[in-house]
């Protein structure tokens, strides 16, 4: 079965169409990844299916069963909502169908009539399962994993959405869409806006789903993991390949061969057929050269290969530092809460350091701290002998909006004429009439680009940078990464793309609760850390894991940590055997409540429901005596 059919799909925006016959189809089960550079009009095509724009030519018929959900941008929410009424809005329908279960199963018990008897059971059979299939009699346990899992505090279920920071609107936005469960999902930029750990849960909770998804995405982690088909977007059209993100840019060069050797070779055959019917149109072989004009008329012409074209970026060679680039030593730092404490490191020559952590944990001001940018509370910060810092800020305050491109890559104090600065943008992908323009008529790709530019013409041989890659695609990621990995010099970086950190880094400071780790290693090393921390030693999933919480960075107790006892002292093993009985009796009771003949028998859902509630409250009250177990059994 086709969920949704696309054909022709055109689009103009000016006299080059941005959608030029945008052809292909999605099945269910497909997850479709939606590949494109910057300006390819992915967003317009999202749009188009999602019916918020007309095409100018083609069709989008989706299939009679498809309930499509579409992830808006722009947030617009009914005034006076909390949080969790605009959550529990989007399952409107199901709450619903909870409603019209009811009035059947009233209608039922009253009913006389034979007939309509049997009309009613086999609506109210159809209701139930419709309701199990969607466990539906747990509506507040699945508003709480999705906000929780969208990084949402339980303190905040209750707070006004006008209250809501922009980030946080838009996270509300795909808990509503997650939660009204489609099964057509068109999700564009769907991790904008999370941390590594609420992308994580997103990642899983989207491979648990069964509803179809069409994903526009600049994180190749979460393409690689949730993906099993790509579509690139280029030139107005689209091709297809198997597989996620790694398989498509296997495959991707693999095809630019063919492509290509099948061009140059026609383009070959072509240029020697014009010089032979050129050279002979009027002289002995006149007829062969007639032959060869008419033979060159029918042919094909084979499409030139849809290489997409990657800026060459780079660092220059830079000075020799000190073997010690950077050393802290006790920093401590707070705001209205603290954000590190006592955190000591050091930093040599050459190496590669990420910074990782969840929004909002001082990531940021960690960096101007080490930059002398920010005072901190306590501790020292020094840098090495010969140590030329080179500062890459994620809000771009150093490109001024009414400078030109051109002007704006000069560097004080240097000699660097406009030839120079114009080869250099071209470098980075600005060419031509952009390097002329003022930096606000840049798109956000184009300001980013700009900014790396002038960074690269510092010479300096420590890169400081906060989020390089807001606004890249993928290729000038893959740009980025190549010439930070190629450069001489030390590298300290902020990301939350967690393919370049791995790529880019060999050492990591993560901020985590309780304190920050350093991490001898790239993400890949860290998350091998995390998954064995996150198994208790009896072998079951830690308790801590499951509830949402984070792990400690070290597995100690936290210095800030109460020493007095909430509960009593019982070992860790015997909690976690309470809990697994007290989570089986919990799945029990919900495949009971889910069978259509208990709803039959009033008093018994009654008892059910009773019995969930005082499990999920014991349960809570395991979880943070496990908690406290682990902490303080030493």
């Amino acid at each position: 079965m086709i969920l949704l059919s696309v054909e022709n799909i055109q689009k103009h925006f000016g006299p080059e169409p941005v959608l030029d016959g945008v052809t292909f189809d999605v099945r269910p089960g497909e997850r479709v990844a939606l590949l494109g550079p910057n300006g390819s009009g992915k967003t317009t095509l999202m749009r188009i299916l999602a019916g918020r724009e007309e095409p100018d030519g083609g069709s989008c018929r989706p299939h009679t069963s498809v309930h499509l959900g579409y992830l808006e941008q722009q947030p617009q929410f009914a005034p006076g909502q909390t949080l969790w009424k605009e959550a529990h809005s989007g399952m409107a329908d199901l709450v619903e169908l909870q409603r019209e279960s009811l009035a059947v199963a009233e209608g039922l018990a009253d009913s006389a009539d034979q007939s309509e008897h049997d009309r009613l059971a086999a609506r109210y059979d159809h209701l139930q399962h419709e309701l199990h299939r969607r466990d539906a009699y747990n509506l507040d346990h699945k508003i709480e994993r999705v906000l929780g899992g969208l990084g949402f505090a339980s303190e905040s279920f209750q707070q006004p959405v006008e209250s809501l920071s922009g980030g946080e609107q838009n996270r509300l936005l795909l808990a509503k869409l997650l939660l009204a469960e489609p099964n057509l999902m068109l999700l564009d930029e769907p991790s904008n806006h999370l941390d590594i750990e609420a992308t994580q849960w997103l990642e899983s909770f989207l491979l648990e789903s069964s509803a179809a998804m069409l994903l526009v995405s600049h994180d190749r982690y979460f393409l690689d993991r949730v993906a099993n088909r790509t579509l690139e977007l280029f030139r107005g059209t689209v091709d297809s390949y198997p597989g996620n993100f790694s398989a498509y840019w296997r495959q991707k060069e693999e095809r630019l061969l063919v492509q290509g050797r099948t061009y140059d070779k026609q383009q070959i055959e072509i240029a020697k057929t014009t010089d032979f019917i050129r050279r002979n149109k009027y002289g002995q072989k006149h007829a062969q050269a007639e032959d060869r004009r008419k033979k060159l008329a029918r042919i094909e012409p084979v499409e030139p290969p849809r290489k997409i074209e990657t800026p060459v970026m780079g660092f220059p060679p830079c000075a020799r530092s000190g073997d010690i680039v950077l050393r802290a030593a006790h920093l401590t730092k707070a705001y209205d809460r603290p954000l590190f404490d006592d955190l000591s490191f050091e930093i040599t020559r050459g190496q590669r350091w990420g910074l990782l952590g969840p929004n909002g944990c001082g990531k940021t001001t960690l960096l101007r701290c080490l930059l002398g940018l920010v005072e901190p509370d306590r501790g020292d910060v020094h840098t090495g002998t010969g140590v030329e810092v080179g500062y890459f800020d994620q809000q771009l305050a150093e490109l001024d909006d009414r400078t030109p491109v051109v002007e704006v890559v000069r560097p004080p104090r240097k000699q660097f004429n406009e030839q120079q600065r114009r080869d250099l943008l071209a470098r980075f992908g600005l060419v031509g009439d952009t390097s002329l323009q003022d930096v606000g008529s840049l798109s956000g790709g184009e300001r980013c680009r700009a900014a790396l530019a002038r960074l690269a013409a510092t010479d300096a041989n420590l890169l400081v940078l906060d989020e390089p890659t807001n606004h890249l695609d993928l290729w000038a990621r893959d740009a980025l990464e190549r010439s930070l990995m190629a450069f001489e010099g030390t590298v300290l970086f902020v990301s939350h793309d967690r393919f370049f950190v791995n790529r880019v880094a060999d050492r990591l400071l993560v901020v985590e609760p309780g304190g920050v780790r350093v991490v001898e290693g790239n993400y890949e090393t860290y998350q091998r850390m995390v998954n064995q921390q996150e198994t208790s030693p009896s072998g079951k999933t830690s308790p801590l894991a499951k509830a949402g919480k984070s792990p400690r960075n070290d597995g100690r107790p936290d210095k800030t940590s109460p020493k007095k006892r909430s509960f009593p002292y019982r070992k860790v093993s015997d909690l976690e055997d309470e809990i697994f009985q007290r989570e089986s009796r919990l799945e029990e009771l919900h495949e009971e409540l889910a069978d259509g003949d208990t709803h039959r028998d009033g008093e018994r859902v009654r008892e059910i429901s009773t019995e969930i509630t005082e499990v999920k409250e014991a349960l809570q009250v395991l979880y943070e005596h496990w908690e406290e177990a682990t902490d303080l059994n030493w």
